[in-house]
Parts: structure tokens; C-alpha cells; sequence
């Protein structure tokens, strides 16, 4: 699951970064909306990710 889950936050910051970085240098409006759209999936993958880690954390003191 957190193996998933890093490989998911991975491919998503690197678009985030790629069309952030289209906006930024050639004023791209398309890609701007596809980083937005990439920092609000962030933002729910490390919270996911926050989640499963702090169970594994727990499962493993146990």
C-alpha cells in the first residue's frame, strides 16, 4: 500500500513540476489548470499516504 502510494505521489509531482514549469516559462493556461489539478491530487495522496504510514507505524509496536 505505501509502495503504491509513493509511486503515485512520484508520478504526480513530476507532472505537477513539468506543467508548472510550462506555465511558468511559456505562459501555458492549459497547463497551469493540469497543476493545479496535480497539487489538489497531491495534497490527497500525502494525506493518504500520512494515514497508511502512522497505521503501519502502529501495526508494527504492537
Amino acid at each position: 500500500m505505501i509502495e503504491d502510494l509513493l509511486k503515485e505521489i512520484r508520478r504526480t509531482s513530476e507532472a505537477l513540476l513539468t506543467d508548472g514549469t510550462l506555465q511558468s516559462e511559456r505562459c501555458n493556461k492549459a497547463a497551469g489548470t493540469r497543476a493545479r489539478k496535480a497539487s489538489l491530487e497531491l495534497e490527497r495522496l500525502t494525506k493518504a499516504f500520512r494515514k497508511a504510514s502512522l497505521a503501519a507505524t502502529k501495526k508494527k509496536k504492537q
